[in-house]
């Protein structure tokens, strides 16, 4: 920050800060810059923390410092975090002394490190006893009131003061406010909480006309739109007998309409409270708290605000209130001009049920408007509410070869006359087949917003891929040098606040270049101390963000665990999102040799109390392209379906052949030891098929049929091994016995031969054709008969 007066040899520069560590003991090293103080004060809940200056004997501590002279100051805290106990204000003392006086106050961070982890404040006070009045000129980006609870988009909460210890209000970045006039004594100041980067602007002082109050004026702007303002020292009540000014400047052929909310009566011991309004020229026209404000004011007008003398005892709760100044007109012409964006369009969506408000584009009536170059647009009977404003824009590389263009991405500047303020900006853009794409802020690098990291900023930064998954949030101060994406890519630029008004002082706010396709990547990460082991019970995190269509493979090159005297060790991976984890050991488990993550992954170490040996790891981490999923899928389906038609076949081959063995097996003469029949069998098919050649011999194995009952046979001494059977030529009758049990060997073969002398019953013609031909094999010889 820095007071500049043109005409001096050189502006008031935030002073000089230098943080370092002397024994665990934190230091800094502060150089304060001429007119310029710095206090550096501690907080209520200060339990013994000091800031020390000096050394040895004559070292002196204290719970605040006060430095005022531009020397080099060495200043020490007790405690080992100071920045969540103490706070730094650096103050300005500006003296208007002539009526031709005019400064520039430069609204700009210092670049130190170290101080930006303190909560600060920069404060501005301007004496001007000699002058009529003085103001502050806040046109290059005009303010807003906010309640005093509220919190800045951008976390840039001003403050204005005006004497004796009144507060003017409170205030964010971008609004109607454009000045504020103060008599003798005003005071402007700036909060910023910790790690904040102070975001550069600037902001005019000039001396103004004989005022009576303290004046703030409003721009507003065309179209319809609403402004609300606070009662001075707001929630508390408005100063006894105290008088506060509006000025409004109000857009040609508009209207402006006043409505007062959350009024609180003063008990007045003389005079009365009341508001007072000026404008066409008229005297003012006063209207008591309590009755209907103005509805419809043509033009410029001033309110003023006048407090009675009131009873300022416990009883009474004095005057507060707030005010809304709606501005609107019937019809809002506006041109729009998108020529320094050829690439972006600009969305006008009408979302008001109410069939007044009307949206014509080149005098053709439309609910949905798309500029892609220029437009007169009129808007007729539409709040700010019932209109819808986004741009968006494509830049595609996926035909002609982009490798290593640079594209920027601003914010589009559009005129003011349209009646709902810009709220995102989308830009797609497209790589090459085999292309990415990487983005990078030219302010600074990138941080990404997570649930206990939020934006410290005005404006978010949303990147997706292609298929509408999510990279993550982004918004500038960081560390994030550069965002690389392996395809398509979707960047939303919003708002903080949802719905609010898209504003930023980055332009462009990013830099886009389409590079070559990533490539595998391997890198290493080592445990806190490396390569001494972790302390005690301490903890660490990796924060691994990478895209979709990769997976992310872990390894423990080395890994070397402690013995415990109490807790474990825990090293564990877990998936952003998810609630629970995905990997974890203790020092008594093995760990994996290679861990899979096909997400963006936390990985957590702890120690625990250590007895002995260290507790170290070096992790290496490989990025490579996945597989694709559905490829898996497609895969897993096919192998399914394979194994599906393998059973399938298999059981169709096993019918196939028992049919086969079935046909092939019509008739099986049977020799049975007993009183029972020699049969011919016809496979369960009925005899009342006669023209059926089922009941016909085919080969009949004497290995399946006959080895038992020769082997039996032999045993009982039926039979030599150079026995044969007899020839038999015709069909035998399968309901005659062939004998008893006690038929001796001689007779088997007469047996036989007796069966081939009986006749034969009657049968069809159909069975009376010779047999085929059917061999039977034995141990000894080969012979071969027909049966």
């Amino acid at each position: 920050m820095s007071f500049y007066r043109p005409g001096s040899a050189s502006a008031l520069i935030l002073p000089a800060i230098f943080f370092y560590l002397v024994s665990g003991v934190q230091m800094l090293t502060v150089t304060p810059d001429p007119n310029t103080t710095i206090n550096i004060s501690s907080s209520a809940q200060n339990q013994g923390c000091q800031v020390c200056t000096g050394s040895g004997s004559s070292q002196l501590c204290s719970t605040s410092l006060l430095l005022t002279r531009p020397i080099p100051v060495s200043v020490t805290f007790t405690c080992p975090k100071p920045q969540g106990v103490f706070s730094v204000e650096i103050l300005q003392y500006i003296e208007m002394k002539t009526s031709s006086f005019s400064g520039l106050i430069i609204q700009k961070d210092s670049g130190s490190q170290s101080l930006l982890d303190f909560q600060r404040r920069f404060t501005w006070t301007v004496n001007a006893t000699l002058t009529p009045s003085f103001g502050f000129d806040f046109n290059a980006t005009g303010l807003r009131q906010i309640h005093p609870s509220v919190s800045c988009p951008d976390h840039h909460t001003y403050t204005l003061w005006s004497a004796p210890n009144v507060l003017v209000g409170k205030f964010c970045r971008f609004g109607p406010i454009s000045r504020a006039q103060f008599l003798n004594l005003g005071i402007f100041s700036l909060d910023v909480p910790a790690g904040q980067r102070v975001q550069q602007d600037n902001f005019s002082l000039f001396v103004g006309e004989i005022i009576s109050s303290t004046k703030v004026s409003l721009t507003l702007p065309i179209g319809n739109s609403s402004s609300e303002l606070l009662s001075p020292n707001y929630p508390n009540s408005f100063s006894s007998d105290d008088v506060m000014e509006w000025s409004f400047m109000v857009p040609a052929k508009h209207t402006t309409a006043v409505t007062l909310h959350s009024v609180t009566q003063p008990k007045c011991v003389r005079k009365t409270a009341a508001v007072e309004y000026t404008f066409l020229r008229r005297a003012g026209l006063v209207y008591r708290l309590d009755e209907p404000q103005p509805g419809k004011i043509p033009g410029s007008f001033s309110m003023v605000l006048r407090n009675c003398e009131m009873d300022e005892t416990l009883s009474s709760s004095g005057l507060t209130l707030n005010v809304m100044v709606s501005v609107s007109s019937d019809q809002v012409l506006c041109n729009v001009d998108l020529h320094e964006d050829p690439k972006l369009s600009l969305h006008v969506i009408n979302v008001s049920p109410d069939p007044r408000c009307t949206i014509q584009m080149n005098s053709v009536s439309m609910r949905n408007v798309t500029v892609t170059s220029k437009a007169e647009l009129l808007f007729q009977g539409c709040r700010p509410e019932d209109v819808q404003v986004t741009a968006d824009g494509v830049v595609d590389c996926s035909v002609s070869n982009c490798s290593g263009k640079e594209v920027d991405l601003f914010v589009p500047k559009l005129p003011p006359c349209l009646p709902s303020p810009l709220t995102s900006v989308t830009w797609t853009l497209i790589p090459s087949p085999n292309g990415a794409v990487a983005l990078f802020s030219p302010a600074g690098p990138l941080s990404q917003a997570l649930p206990k990291q939020p934006c410290n900023d005005s404006l978010v930064i949303k990147v997706d891929e292609e298929g509408g998954s999510n990279v993550g949030h982004f918004c500038h101060q960081g560390a994030i040098k550069k965002v690389l994406v392996h395809s398509k890519v979707v960047v939303t630029l919003m708002s903080t606040t949802p719905g609010e008004e898209l504003r930023t002082n980055y332009q462009p706010v990013l830099q886009i270049s389409f590079e070559k396709s990533l490539s595998d990547t391997t890198f290493l990460v080592g445990t806190p101390g490396w390569p001494a082991g972790m302390k005690s019970y301490s903890t660490v995190s990796w924060i691994v963000s990478f895209p979709s269509k990769m997976d992310a493979q872990l390894m423990f090159p080395t890994l070397d665990q402690p013995e415990c005297t109490n807790g474990h060790t825990s090293i564990s991976v877990q998936r952003f999102n998810s609630p629970e984890e995905d990997y974890s050991r203790t020092e008594e488990e093995v760990a994996d040799n290679q861990i899979t993550v096909s997400e963006s992954f936390y990985l957590n170490m702890s120690n625990c109390m250590v007895n002995s040996k260290d507790f170290r790891v070096v992790t290496q981490i490989t990025l490579q392209k996945s597989i694709s999923r559905y490829l898996i899928i497609i895969l897993a389906v096919v192998a399914a379906l394979l194994v599906i038609f393998i059973i399938l076949l298999v059981v169709i081959c096993q019918i196939v052949r028992k049919k086969k063995k079935k046909e092939s097996n019509p008739a099986v003469a049977v020799y049975n030891s007993g009183d029972t029949n020699f049969r011919q069998q016809h496979n369960g098919l009925s005899d009342t098929c006669p023209d059926s050649d089922s009941h016909t011999y085919a080969s009949i194995d004497d290995s399946l049929v006959y080895y038992h009952l020769l082997e039996k046979g032999k045993k009982m001494g039926l039979y030599k091994e150079s026995d044969t059977l007899q020839t038999f030529t015709r069909h035998v009758d399968a309901q005659k016995p062939l004998g008893s049990k006690d038929s001796s060997s001689e007779n088997v073969s007469s047996r036989f031969s007796s069966v081939q002398d009986r006749p034969l019953p009657d049968q069809p013609p159909g069975h009376t054709h010779a047999l085929v031909d059917n061999e039977i094999y034995q141990s000894g010889s080969q012979r071969r008969g027909v049966v």
